[in-house]
Parts: C-alpha cells; sequence; structure tokens
C-alpha cells in the first residue's frame, strides 16, 4: 500500500526542495487498520509545532514525519496518542 502524504502548505516546486532539506523522522504506530485511522494520525501530527508534512504508511505501521526542526518525541507520542493509536518506536 502507497503511504498516504498530508499536503504541504504552498504545494510549489519550491516546496519540495526545501522538505527534502528537512529533517525526517519515523515511527512505528500500532493500531491503525483504515484510511480514516490514516487521517486522524495525520491531522494530530500535523498539530504538533514544526512539523512540515506527514506521510502514513498504513501497511507497515510506520508514520514519517518531515519538519523544520528536531522534533520532541514527547509531542509526536502525544499527538499519536490523541489519535487513539500508541506509538511503539
Amino acid at each position: 500500500m502507497k503511504p498516504s502524504v498530508a499536503p504541504v502548505a504552498g504545494g510549489t516546486d519550491q516546496a519540495a526542495v526545501s522538505l527534502a532539506a528537512m529533517p525526517e523522522a519515523t515511527y512505528s504506530v500500532t493500531g491503525m487498520t483504515c484510511d480514516h485511522c490514516v487521517r486522524a494520525v495525520q491531522a494530530e501530527v500535523g498539530k504538533v509545532p514544526g512539523v512540515a508534512s506527514v506521510a502514513v504508511d498504513l501497511g507497515a505501521g510506520r508514520v514519517t514525519v518531515s519538519s523544520e526542526r528536531p522534533l520532541d518525541e514527547a509531542a509526536v507520542r502525544a499527538a499519536v496518542e490523541e489519535a487513539g493509536f500508541e506509538l511503539t518506536a
């Protein structure tokens, strides 16, 4: 299954170039079973200050976050839990 990526503001080629230089972290998440789960995680993690994009791979149970600066894992964990799931790594 192809990962679902939350849109990046601006949507220009320049934004894509800038995004490539941003820090990225991948987390394992348990409990996601459907597209609604994907959207819930994207929405909550997307609210964490500094997050530029959120890609959710439902099949692999992974969430990849690109950000303007390194993120506090506790903030990402709290966002995932707010969506109703558990960050496992």
